[in-house]
């Protein structure tokens, strides 16, 4: 059986993290308290031999991982805004929150539509029409395009930083990353000792991300067509390639991150982890720990040292 990676992402005031049974997402909301919500992954996903076979394993936790983020997300905004429930009343303290819906699946279809065709397609289609109105070669037309995706990715991604509300995110990510680098150092989990540890890991989605950008360059290469919806059909289609093939990668990395080449292989995505990450303060780096030890007890796992200044503020929103 291969190793398990825990992991999760940030939200609004707050960390998700995944485990083999169980996702927990903890979230501070206004009034100081930790919220938790926790709940069972489906078995058909991540316990499937699906999600065992190289290649397309990551096609499938890539598909769940997206829909439990997006449904997190929108749940810890509403922890975070304790906004009112349907009798217009304010929810009490505790009280369950939604966690799916047809809003939600709404939310994640046009989050991938948007993210598919800004990152996508639209590169695809402005070197198209670059090649055509200058009569450019096509491997010229295709370098054109690799360039441009990524800086699209790099502006993007440096443009969103800037907003106040995504700095939050940003540090709750480097307090998920902190917390993930600490359990896997075996170190007692308090907020003083997790904060000494980096807010960036291999295993991040940032690096990913990068990687389905660097790898789609390569595949997309020999797919120069000329009717232009051939050449943006074949990069609809080769997306589960691309990212099967990252993701493997991304797990190789991991395992030979001291190699001095893949040192040198991976530190564009801990580059880019700089703008996503940002340094998170002790209550912060709480919520981190929060969410994880819940994920950690459902796999029957012991971690390094109990939390007790955590509990007198972790409220249970849901199981």
């Amino acid at each position: 059986m291969s190793e398990f990676y825990y992991g999760g992402q940030a939200v609004i005031e707050g960390v998700m993290m995944r485990g083999q049974q169980r996702v927990a997402v903890a979230v501070r909301n206004p009034e100081g308290e930790i919220i938790i919500h926790e709940e069972p992954l489906p078995p058909k996903i991540y316990q499937s031999q699906l999600a065992r076979t190289p290649f397309v394993r990551g096609l499938v936790l890539l598909w769940d991982a997206l829909v439990l983020g997006t449904r997190a997300l929108m749940w810890s905004a509403d922890v975070a805004l304790e906004e009112e429930n349907e009798d217009g009343e304010e929810r009490k303290e505790g009280e369950s929150v939604g966690f799916s819906g047809p809003v939600a699946w709404a939310t994640i279809a046009i989050s991938l539509a948007f993210g598919i065709g800004l990152f996508i397609l639209l590169p695809t289609a402005v070197s198209y029409l670059l090649e055509t109105w200058l009569n450019l070669p096509k491997l010229t037309s295709s370098f054109l395009e690799g360039v441009f995706r990524l800086l699209l990715f790099v502006g993007y991604i440096a443009a969103i930083g800037m907003m106040p509300d995504v700095k939050r995110v940003f540090s709750y990510h480097g307090a998920e990353h902190k917390t993930i680098n600490a359990y896997e150092a075996g170190v007692p989990l308090t907020p003083t000792n997790v904060a000494a540890y980096s807010t960036l890991h291999t295993r991040c989605g940032t690096s990913f991300l990068l990687f389905v950008l660097v790898i789609s360059i390569i595949l997309f290469v020999p797919l120069q067509f000329d009717h232009w919806w051939l050449r943006l059909a074949s990069r609809l289609v080769l997306i589960p390639v691309v990212a099967g093939i990252s993701y493997e990668f991304l797990r190789f990395s991991t395992k030979h991150q001291h190699n001095s080449i893949m040192k040198i292989l991976i530190a564009p995505g801990l580059a880019m982890q700089k703008l996503t990450t940002r340094e998170p303060d002790l209550e912060m780096i709480e919520v981190g720990i929060a969410a994880l030890l819940p994920v950690l007890a459902a796999d029957g796992l012991d971690v390094p040292a109990p939390v007790t200044d955590l509990q007198p503020s972790i409220a249970t929103a849901s199981n």
